[in-house]
């Protein structure tokens, strides 16, 4: 392995700063004779990782990228076991030659003086499968060179079964896994077995997923870890945590946070950051970037290897695309993201780790982890949409918290350069976003109810006083969970007729056990958190695969038709089942897939910040000519709304009448007040045609004009409207056919078989009829009303903007388009375009409507 100072190893050879003198005694004079050979000192925050074990604490670590977090959080771990592996009568033995072969960076013959013992002592989470990958190539580096026989391996979903099973019989002394494959762990018999040596569990990047349903499953596994094993130490890392005692709540058993110390890094170097200015003019709309393509050329040939971040997997082959029109160099670049292939995403990881490219498009399938020495540069495509994630992704550049990394921000339209602005001033202020945490998913529980079932019988109220320790859980009480246990047991009083659905019986004693084995492995083969869409296998007709795409996508293609994926231009051959067969494309491709949920929310920060923007005119003098103009002429004809203040305005164009407002509270929420407010205007005879919403605005356009807005965006919206839309609308189905598949009540897949999207969704569509008008109070409709309050619908935010525009309402009427309303109106009709390219249409008609706008 190359460059290993690069790496999120180093251990912090701190320029000018006196290493110390001597070590904690807790550390082994194996591991000091490694750090000195190398003529590195460990940080502060390292010893007090160390420290922290030593005390028997839980411990939460924050700190930025390149600090070594990971051999922070490893250190106790391996301490611990050069300790309990060394025998007697070799305690303490350190030879002179064992360090003259550390200097010499040659493995020492330390292992005839070990003794392992067999027995898991440690747990490594991620959120990332190529993470915990990635994590074990890096950990056995200091292993191998130190000479310890510890046995480190890595247990995912692309692990083969007969590696599983050993495992579980003869665990590795280190185990580097996911949520979801811990969560299956459990669910074995054997399980009270091969978790009973357990010392320490490791969660990295836990701002990744703890307020998720991901989190959520993780927490009820560190809870039935720790009955397992009492004494167990839970760790947890991370760079971009807004509010640690958060973290710390969560981490802890009954969200004590004093059990949980808390440990922060020293500063990092602050980053190079810049907003790249177009060699003409700020776009009105899009969101590509793509007018900067000949500008990223010349930064890949400036940089040995840079990192080009796309927010959706549309815009990475796009942009990926673009490039390669455009590499007149010949810069050999590649292309990453989740519907790639496993063997397609292992070969470009391979190729970026031995420096054989010079720029890779990629998405958030490399936020985290991926810690390549040579990245000298990262390129955010399009709006940031968070400081945090801004953050996240400038670590990927340099690894090295002592030197600054280099990040450039590439802004799509006007708007969105307010937003990279706003993201810029955030991350030179070390200001993160704050995270939301909520109640525990009912359909998460139900999967660990039966995930512990599975493992062998269990006591009801136990189990309750066991669930309640994971903080998302801890308000649950008696009633709901005997809700949860009967729905694991029955399906339900509408349900329970059925056979399939009878998973559990009572026994004698009292404790619920599994009515048949047959539903442990059914179980075990459908578990998991992450509900993708109905995804088809893009493969050529030899069967060699390239990725996936959603069935949605599939379903508009026929035989002759071509798109690009992965670079390559394909032309469909045939659909068969689950499968599109594709061959080589012989002429330009017409298409690029797009995938659902793949749209990233303005955090409520940067939202904050950018309305901030808006009213501090002496701030306009540092943007560019044109956006300083733009603003200018909004204040002029219009007016600028004040922070907390929501602006509406209504003016004629086109033979239609507009209304546009500007809350800035994220994409989610302004669609879902969009199809409020027509619902509401069409009651009130106002004839709505439409909608357009953006992260930033919602545009609303009808036959009549709308004198009054104040009545459209009152509080009972919520109350009235909300609940008859989303009753009626797809939102309830949608959210309902995931938690029935996350809770078990519908399964994916069966032995040798998987079903397409439309039988789950026919299947799920079933049930949620019966449950309507049967049970509609039924366990899983609660939860689904849950989904769909919270992430479809964004109703906390939704709730926030009409509560500002019950008191600071503030109305204009124009006589045309405003400068601000420009970005947004040429969205009308073009949101597929506009996600990606601009094509010459979409500009000719931004600036014809700027033409009108920009007039005084």
């Amino acid at each position: 392995m190359r460059n290993w100072r690069h790496r999120d190893w180093n251990a912090g050879k701190l320029s000018g700063i006196k290493p110390l003198v001597t070590l904690p005694a807790t550390l082994p004079s194996i591991i000091t004779d490694w750090f000195a050979a190398r003529d590195w000192t460990p940080r502060r925050h390292q010893l007090e990782m160390l420290e922290a074990a030593s005390e028997g604490r839980h411990a939460l670590l924050v700190a930025a990228t390149g600090a070594g977090k990971t051999l922070a959080g490893f250190l106790p771990t391996l301490a611990e076991l050069i300790e309990d592996m060394r025998s007697p009568a070799q305690a303490g033995v350190q030879t002179a030659s064992n360090n003259a072969a550390l200097a010499a960076r040659s493995q020492p013959a330390l292992g005839n003086t070990l003794t392992p013992e067999s027995g898991l002592h440690t747990l490594y989470i991620s959120p990332l499968k190529a993470l915990a990958v990635d994590v074990r190539r890096n950990l056995l580096m200091p292993i191998e060179e130190m000479g310890l026989p510890i046995r480190v391996e890595a247990r995912t979903g692309d692990t083969p079964s007969d590696r599983k099973a050993r495992q579980r019989v003869k665990p590795p002394h280190i185990l580097l896994t996911t949520p979801e494959s811990l969560s299956l762990l459990l669910s074995h018999e054997d399980s009270v077995h091969m978790f009973s040596t357990l010392k320490r569990v490791i969660v990295d990047e836990v701002h990744a997923f703890a307020n998720g349903k991901r989190g959520d499953l993780l927490s009820l596994s560190l809870a039935r870890l720790q009955t397992l094993t009492p004494d167990l130490q839970r760790v947890a890392l991370s760079a971009t945590v807004a509010d640690p005692d958060d973290y710390r709540a969560w981490l802890a058993p009954y969200g004590d946070i004093d059990q949980v110390r808390l440990v922060e890094g020293e500063a990092a170097a602050e980053p190079d950051l810049n907003i790249l200015l177009p060699e003409g003019r700020v776009p009105w709309a899009g969101h590509s970037g793509q007018h900067a393509i000949p500008q990223l050329i010349d930064e890949i040939g400036r940089n040995k290897i840079t990192l080009i971040f796309c927010n959706t997997r549309f815009l990475a082959e796009f942009i990926f695309q673009k490039l390669w029109d455009a590499n007149e160099p010949k810069y050999a670049i590649g292309i990453h993201h989740g519907s790639l292939s496993i063997e397609a995403r292992r070969k470009v990881e391979g190729a970026m780790a031995e420096g054989k490219l010079r720029a890779l498009v990629c998405t958030a399938s490399l936020d985290l982890g991926v810690d390549w020495g040579d990245v000298d540069c990262v390129i955010q495509m399009g709006a940031p949409k968070g400081s945090s994630r801004l953050l996240q992704r400038i670590g990927r550049s340099n690894h090295r918290m002592d030197e600054p990394s280099k990040a450039i921000l590439v802004p799509g339209n006007r708007f969105e350069y307010l937003e990279a602005q706003a993201a810029y001033d955030a991350v030179a202020e070390g200001v993160r976003d704050g995270e939301t945490f909520r109640p525990g998913s009912y359909d998460v529980l139900a999967q660990h109810v039966m995930g512990i079932a599975c493992a062998g019988p269990f006591d009801e109220d136990q189990l309750l006083a066991e669930v309640q320790s994971a903080l998302p859980y801890s308000a649950m009480d008696a009633a709901t969970f005997a809700r949860a246990i009967a729905f694991v047991a029955t399906g339900g009083y509408s349900l329970r007729a059925y056979d399939r659905f009878k998973k559990l019986v009572k026994d004698p004693d009292g404790r619920w056990r599994l009515s048949h084995p047959q539903f442990a492995a059914q179980h075990r083969f459908n578990a998991g958190i992450i509900v993708d869409a109905p995804m088809l296998e893009i493969r050529f007709r030899n069967g060699r695969k390239l990725g996936k795409v959603e069935e949605s996508f599939a379903s508009t293609l026929s035989p002759g038709n071509t798109f690009t994926f992965a670079g390559m231009a394909l032309e469909v051959e045939s659909i068969k089942d689950l499968d599109l067969i594709v061959r080589a494309a012989t002429k330009p491709a017409t298409n690029i897939p797009s995938y659902m949920g793949a749209r990233l929310p303005l955090t409520t920060h940067l939202a904050d910040r950018v309305r901030q923007m808006l009213t501090d005119r002496a701030g306009w003098a540092r943007f560019p000519d044109e956006v300083r103009e733009w603003l200018e002429m909004q204040a002029y004809r219009s007016q600028m709304p004040k922070p907390g203040q929501l602006l509406v305005e209504t003016f004629p164009h086109d033979k239609r009448h507009y209304m546009v407002t500007y809350p800035f509270e994220g994409w989610n929420a302004h669609q879902s007040l969009g199809m409020l407010i027509t619902r509401r205007m069409e009651s009130r005879g106002l004839m709505p045609m439409g909608f357009v919403a953006s992260d930033y605005a919602l545009g609303v356009w009808s036959l009549k004009p709308i004198t009054d807005p104040h009545p459209l965006f009152s509080a009972d919206i919520l109350a009235d409207e909300f609940t008859e839309w989303v009753e009626t609308s797809y939102l309830l189905k949608r959210a309902f056919r995931e938690v029935a598949v996350i809770s078990g009540l519908v399964e994916r897949q069966h032995p040798g078989k998987r079903k397409t999207g439309k039988q789950v969704t026919f299947s799920t569509d079933l049930i949620y009829d019966v449950l309507r008008k049967y049970e509609p109070d039924h366990l899983l409709l609660e939860a689904a009303w849950a989904d769909a309050r919270t992430r479809l619908t964004d109703v906390g935010r939704l709730g926030d903007l009409l509560d500002r525009a019950a008191d600071t309402m503030l109305h204009v009427d124009l006589e045309r388009v405003s400068p601000l309303a420009v970005p947004l109106l040429v969205m009308i009709g073009r949101e597929s375009v506009a996600q990606g390219s601009v094509d010459d249409a979409l500009l000719m008609e931004a600036e014809s409507l700027a033409g009108i706008a920009m007039t005084p």
